[in-house]
């Protein structure tokens, strides 16, 4: 089946097909919430953070390609699903299983959506690479990883490419990630509903489906 986000402006602010958003605005639309991670306003840090509009929706959509700080969130999670709100988690596999843990037991109104991952750099590494542009640039205000075109930056906001930019190049060859995801426990025993990833390479297996526009991969 194939599936076509009907605004190429959401598929083009997304990291891949738009598939995160439409998932996303339907939980919203049933008044429900979505969790999921945004970058600090000094582009410093990833965190999780709890949204229940569609006018922030925007600050979760794209990649981030950090470890997050997860805070109280599961917490949260724990006392909307008690209130009988509709819930959508998204996260890597590992903090989705870290959060069932948690809550001990199924919720009929939890719907848990993880991504494809090979891993995540530390932190300090990214701040460190934030630190290093920001003296060649000045101060940064926005990041954009995995930009559909090439690396720059313009207008105080930095736009990641994966062929350019050298931390997108040490993550994507695996350079730079946490010590545990080398030897990832969670691939072989995932607690998610869905897995979505950026579905790269798809112009080689069903080239009518690529218009240079990005396009989901979703596993259910």
């Amino acid at each position: 089946m194939y599936f076509f986000c009907p605004h190429d402006r959401i598929r083009k602010n997304s990291s891949s097909g738009g598939i995160f958003y439409q998932l996303s605005s339907h939980i919203l639309n049933l008044s429900g919430v979505v969790y999921g991670v945004t970058m600090s306003k000094d582009c410093y840090f990833a965190e999780f953070i709890r949204v229940e509009t569609m006018e922030d929706l925007p600050l979760l959509m794209g990649s981030k390609y950090i470890q997050a700080r997860i805070k109280d969130t599961y917490k949260k999670v724990k006392i909307d699903l008690e209130n009988n709100k509709m819930v959508l988690f998204s996260g890597t596999g590992c903090q989705i299983n870290g959060l069932k843990c948690f809550l001990q037991r199924e919720y009929e109104n939890l719907l848990c959506v993880d991504i494809v991952c090979h891993g995540v750099p530390s932190e300090k590494l990214w701040k460190n690479y934030v630190s290093y542009l920001e003296k060649k640039h000045g101060k940064l205000e926005a990041i954009n990883f995995r930009y559909k075109e090439n690396s720059t930056i313009k207008k105080n906001q930095m736009f990641v490419s994966k062929n350019e930019d050298p931390f997108m190049r040490m993550f994507l060859r695996d350079y730079c990630l946490r010590p545990s995801c080398y030897q990832c426990v969670i691939k072989d025993n995932k607690m998610s509903d869905i897995t979505i990833a950026d579905f790269w390479g798809i112009g080689d297996i069903v080239p009518e489906m690529n218009d240079g526009k990005g396009v989901s991969l979703v596993i259910a």
